[in-house]
């Protein structure tokens, strides 16, 4: 790896930490634990279509681990990480089908495997079944959020490269 993409992929690091970050002084309007935007994953599904795999897991797993640490709950350490990386493990092969028009649906898609990767998680953890009963809500508000998030990092990579940037 040259030291320009290492360089890029550590601003990019940076910049989804510090979006995660801002996103946690953000009070949830929703009274059920766990709705969020994750505005963090804008850039994850950027890196998703300009970084190869391993550093895009490179990228999450830096953020993962430096969030837990920075907002001081290692617990979230293992939900956000049971979320995240399935949520890579869905959208890394699906980057091959869905084209740069059309990353929105790989936003929800990612989005529903993240929310699913943390309730099993937390299923794991509790070892309570009536956790099951916040899953269609978090799905739905997954769906949204993964909408938002996708049509943003479509809007980023056509921006860019419009720009001549990508």
């Amino acid at each position: 790896m040259s030291v320009k993409r290492l360089a890029r992929l550590g601003v990019l690091t940076a910049l989804a930490l510090i979006i995660f970050i801002v996103e946690l002084q953000i009070p949830n309007p929703f009274p059920i634990p766990g709705i969020k935007l994750g505005l963090a994953n804008i850039i994850t599904v950027y890196a998703l279509y300009r970084f190869r795999a391993g550093e895009v897991c490179m990228l999450v797993f830096v953020r993962v681990l430096l969030g837990a640490v920075f907002c001081g709950n290692l617990m979230a350490l293992l939900y956000s990480a049971c979320g995240a990386f399935l949520c890579l493990a869905g959208m890394i092969p699906l980057r091959r089908i869905i084209d740069e028009k059309h990353i929105w649906a790989a936003g929800v898609l990612g989005a529903v495997l993240h929310n699913t990767g943390q309730m099993a998680a937390a299923l794991l953890v509790t070892k309570t079944p009536a956790l099951l009963m916040y899953y269609p809500f978090l799905l739905v508000s997954g769906c949204l959020a993964g909408l938002f998030t996708g049509l943003c990092a479509q809007l980023v990579l056509a921006r860019l490269a419009k720009s001549g940037i990508s």
